[in-house]
């Protein structure tokens, strides 16, 4: 075989590798330094100066956009302001505000010089604003005017001389626009600006706060190689890096799918289309109908709130592909989408913030239960992770086929532990180095992963563990269940007895003794609710939009005290 026609064969076969490859190769070539393939700073910068014309980014709320070539000057014009002050390699950035088009800039330009940077939710309080600041001590803090005094109190408590940059104009902080307009950056043409060189194996590019479901959220940091590994995976679906491709992307900052859509879009020259205004479903409709994005990353709460909340109708048809993420895609909502949009390629993602974001991908067009089908198009598990499944209470790893066990990870996108965290290690990874991920899996006799539960979500009754997501996707296949959390509420003589949260459909008159008799007619004895039904309103949710199991736990407890 020709070289020629091996080449045809690899960019058909491999695109979206061989595209970043292809950019990896020439950054090296410039360099000389060998690990520059995944520092993720000359990654972004050689791609902002390949297409400075393109466009970069769109703020769907103001309806304003700004090109490659803008990004590259501003996000440079940052980079050396930081520098300026003294922010440098290793130097933590915080940054707090929606996804406006400044935002991207000083995440780039702390990715070009080596600085960790980590991302705090806007609606955090006051008190826990200050435990986090006091955990991270940053060097610097971007963030909204509205926000800044906060900040600034919590700082102040923590003697700490952190600088405060708002993206706004306010009275008493230098705002962003004034930031840049640093006199060195003058005298500094852009093609002649250097990152920092640094090792991308060992310096953190970001902080992730982890979803929290069950327990206390924790901090995972990820190098720069963690994410340039994970962020080759993100556009699999697509048979080559797609020109004009937009890309809606509604995740804030401090989810692990924004940073890996920042960093994604600009190396496989895509187009975002993101929104500074509240994320409220009705906005997200807006955006969808408005700009007709053909691809979009979504997580199944927020797909399920367009399909069901009232107004105006959200047009699917666009999307040529949806990629679902953050939490178990039930049957019933994969059918929806699949109904509404049936020429788009559907992929659920499989993923976890320790490992920079994706593990496993599958196409809901295969069998809707199986996480990982090798041997079907476009769903695979990835060469630079190994895989095992282990027996919780043993240990051991299970060979045979359909049994359960723990999944556990080891590669090169795996974090090294939890910040400032040390005595976790010891239930976060095996003594040789595996990462537990927590969440209990199958496999068939073909390697089909198949998803059943969290580990720490599993109800213990009567010895015999319950998967709260089997009981879900039974109650969920009533007409009038909007949306169902199954938890465990503690018994002296049964461990835990299997509960349902359950929110009603708009029209809908539910009873308990329904929902039960639902459960009773599909599922073995030990699975039966026990603990009652409860009807909600709406389900609490964590920062990332997961059902915040531990928050209906204490809810429940609450109803019981009363």
């Amino acid at each position: 075989m020709s070289g020629k026609s091996l080449k045809l064969i690899q960019r058909n076969v491999f695109p979206t590798w061989y595209h970043v490859e292809e950019l990896a190769s020439r950054v090296v070539a410039q360099t000389g330094i060998p690990s520059d393939r995944f520092h993720l700073g000359k990654l972004i910068l050689q791609s902002l100066k390949d297409d400075p014309d393109i466009v970069a980014q769109i703020d769907g709320a103001l309806d304003v956009s700004e090109t490659n070539g803008s990004v590259l000057e501003r996000s440079i014009r940052c980079a050396i302001a930081l520098k300026r002050l003294g922010v440098q390699k290793g130097d933590v950035m915080v940054l707090m505000a929606p996804n406006h088009l400044d935002l991207v800039i000083a995440l780039y330009a702390a990715l070009y010089l080596g600085i960790l940077v980590t991302a705090i939710d806007i609606t955090l309080g006051i008190r826990e604003l200050e435990g986090r600041l006091e955990i991270l001590k940053p060097k610097i803090v971007f963030c909204q005017t509205d926000r800044s005094s906060d900040i600034e109190t919590a700082l102040n408590k923590l003697n700490s001389k952190t600088h405060i940059i708002t993206f706004d104009r306010g009275n008493k902080f230098c705002c962003f626009t004034d930031f840049l307009q640093d006199e060195a950056a003058d005298d500094i043409k852009i093609e002649d600006f250097k990152p920092t060189d640094f090792d991308p194996e060992e310096t953190v590019a970001a902080m992730m706060s982890t979803s929290g479901t069950t327990g206390q959220p924790k901090l995972a940091p990820l190098t720069h190689k963690n994410l340039a590994l994970s962020v080759r995976q993100r556009l699999s679906p697509y048979n080559s890096p797609p020109p004009k491709l937009l890309l809606l992307f509604i995740s804030p900052i401090w989810w692990v799918t924004a940073v890996n859509s920042y960093v994604l879009s600009t190396i496989f020259r895509v187009t975002r289309l993101q929104s500074s205004a509240p994320r409220t479903m009705e906005h997200i409709r807006e955006l969808i109908n408005k700009y007709k994005p053909h691809s979009a990353t979504l997580n199944p709460n927020v797909l399920t709130s367009l399909l069901t909340s009232q107004g105006t109708k959200c047009d699917f048809s666009c999307f040529s592909t949806i990629v679902i993420c953050g939490c178990y895609l039930p049957k019933s909502l994969s059918d929806a989408i699949k109904d509404l949009a049936p020429n788009a390629v559907i992929v659920n993602i499989y993923g976890m913030s320790e490992c920079g974001g994706v593990c496993m991908t599958w196409d809901v067009r295969d069998p809707i239960t199986s996480i990982c089908s090798p041997n079907a198009i476009r769903c695979t598990t990835y060469g630079h992770l190994q895989y095992r499944l282990v027996d919780i209470s043993t240990l051991e790893d299970i060979e045979e086929p359909n049994v359960i066990g723990e999944l556990w990870l080891r590669g090169p996108s795996v974090f090294k532990g939890y910040y400032n965290n040390p005595e976790s290690r010891k239930d976060t990874f095996s003594e040789d180095g595996w990462f537990r991920t927590g969440d209990i899996m199958k496999r068939d006799s073909n390697y089909n992963y198949f998803f059943v539960d969290r580990v720490k979500t599993l109800i213990n009754y009567r010895h015999k563990l319950v998967s709260p997501t089997e009981v879900e996707e039974v109650i969920r296949s009533h007409p009038g269940v909007y949306d169902v959390a199954v938890i465990g509420v503690p018994d002296e003589g049964y461990c835990d007895l299997p509960a349902a949260c359950v929110v009603p459909r708009t029209g809908y008159t539910l009873t308990e003794e329904e929902i039960k008799d639902l459960v009773k007619e599909n599922l073995d004895d030990h699975k039966q609710l026990r603990g009652g039904v409860v009807f909600m309103a709406e389900l609490p949710t964590t920062a990332t939009s997961k059902t915040d199991r531990r928050k209906l736990k204490e809810m429940l407890a609450e109803m019981k005290l009363e």
